[in-house]
């Protein structure tokens, strides 16, 4: 009688620990943060502008390392730089890879700062002979919370800095770490 007075129990008490509902899982704020960085993996690795476009809020500021351009406002302004840079690898007939090191994240409400490495790996088209180069930087990212599942970037600030910092970079737990970009050989390193 005990054994399937048990029995019963367990039948009935098992809907409740399988119903997805009660033990519904939310993605954290770093969660939706990092996939930002998965989302430009996927713009630079396709050639997409318009994926940059979901990256950024209406009103992002873009700050490049170059000494020449100015500081780039609204959402549709750094998406023409991004179709820009794009339209040159594609006119190559050349393909790109980036990818990102967090380091340190900054939370403040529903605002935050990363700051980390990126290396861009350029594949030259096969026919060209041009080994495969790379170039690295250092950047700031300033991220704010726009909806419940959604953070999007306001800032995103960069410079150039060696490919050893990305390589010889950490990982942070919970922070985007990215993909695991084994060093060039010395000679084909761009700096």
């Amino acid at each position: 009688m005990r054994f399937l007075l048990l029995a019963l129990i367990c039948l009935l008490s098992t809907p409740s620990f399988a119903n997805p509902a009660k033990f519904k899982t939310t993605a954290t704020a770093d969660q939706l943060i990092n996939a930002n960085y998965s989302l430009f993996t996927q713009a630079f690795t396709e050639l997409s502008p318009e994926v940059t476009g979901e990256i950024y809020t209406e009103d992002a500021s873009y700050l490049s390392e170059s000494q020449s351009k100015e500081i780039y406002y609204g959402r549709d302004s750094i998406v023409a730089i991004y179709q820009k840079f794009f339209d040159k690898i594609r006119t190559k007939k050349a393909r790109i890879d980036i990818d990102f090191r967090i380091l340190k994240r900054k939370m403040v409400g529903n605002s935050a700062i990363d700051t980390g490495y990126y290396l861009v790996r350029f594949y030259p088209a096969e026919e060209t002979g041009e080994p495969v180069s790379e170039f690295a930087g250092k950047f700031v990212i300033g991220t704010q919370k726009v909806a419940s599942t959604r953070w999007s970037v306001t800032l995103d600030m960069n410079n150039r800095a060696e490919p050893s910092f990305y390589l010889n970079a950490k990982p942070v737990p919970n922070l985007y770490y990215g993909r695991q970009f084994s060093p060039l050989p010395d000679s084909k390193k761009t700096k």
